[in-house]
């Protein structure tokens, strides 16, 4: 039997894609960390008394940052909730299932993206 044709991964291989996902969980927290205390930071430089242009310079480029800070935050806390979510799958035994086709997702395609829930035949369908 394929594993294409099975309609869900075995308690060994869900059990893979749990450690594999809480590993990645425990690092994007990390990561968010940073970037939260990157946002927090006041950015003062040592900048005070350097010319005026200078300053003005640092002040855009600041708030840039910031801008982008938050911007990766963002996709920072939305990557933790849909790995939580694949977590939540592996639980009720769904994960790896395709949500269009229902068909299996590739391994290999979890492994690099274990959040997914499309299949690449799928994904190419909604292009």
């Amino acid at each position: 039997m394929s594993s294409e044709t099975k309609n869900r991964y075995s308690d060994a291989d869900l059990e893979e894609f749990r450690v594999l996902i809480e590993d990645k969980i425990q690092k994007a927290k990390a990561d968010l960390e940073l970037l939260k205390s990157a946002y927090m930071n006041d950015g003062n430089n040592g900048t005070d008394d350097t010319a005026p242009t200078f300053k003005a310079f640092e002040e855009g480029s600041e708030t840039m940052s910031k801008e982008a800070n938050t911007q990766l935050a963002l996709r920072q806390e939305k990557f933790i909730r849909d790995l939580k979510n694949a977590l939540v799958r592996i639980e009720n035994k769904t994960y790896g299932v395709c949500r269009v086709t229902g068909k299996l997702i590739n391994k290999k395609r979890l492994f690099l993206v274990p959040h997914a829930t499309l299949s690449i035949e799928a994904k190419n369908m909604q292009k």
